[in-house]
């Protein structure tokens, strides 16, 4: 099993999770999900996906995946319908996919809704191969990403 990675810093106050969903959800009054707790540093898990998919290029385009993360509509739509669930009053744009802020608050958008126990290695291997990956199948790219992240 692969340990979290615990967040750089202090371990007291908001992580970067619940600073970007603040930003992300405008939560209206009954909602009780709660999706601020995290102890994992995304911002390590996010930068290595970039340099794996993108090589760093928010204009990068293959086929339907664009911007550094390499986002396609379907994500953007899935993010949406989050959104919605939550009572949020944001949605996203395909041009959205071309800003790195904007696609790594979908990334932990994502993440926040189908991966709640912060499981990197989920998360890692969702983001190539969909919610019901094949381990074999995201291999090559989980390793990929774990080596960019040493």
């Amino acid at each position: 099993m692969f340990s979290i990675i615990p967040t750089v810093g202090s371990t007291s106050g908001p992580s970067l999770l619940s600073l970007v969903l603040q930003e992300v959800i405008e939560p209206e009054e009954g909602m009780t999900e709660d999706v601020s707790s995290s102890d994992v540093d995304w911002n390590a898990v996010m930068n290595a996906i970039i340099q794996v998919e993108s090589q760093g290029n928010p204009r990068a385009v293959n086929g339907n995946q664009v911007g550094a993360m390499q986002i396609t509509p379907i994500c953007v739509k899935e993010c949406n319908i989050i959104l919605e669930g939550r009572k949020a009053k944001k949605r996203y744009t395909l041009n959205d996919r071309y800003s790195v802020e904007k696609s790594k608050e979908m990334f932990l958008l994502i993440q926040s809704h189908h991966n709640p126990d912060n499981n990197v290695e989920y998360a890692i291997r969702s983001w190539n191969g969909g919610p019901k990956y094949s381990k074999r199948g995201t291999q090559r790219y989980y390793e990929r990403v774990m080596s960019e992240m040493k």
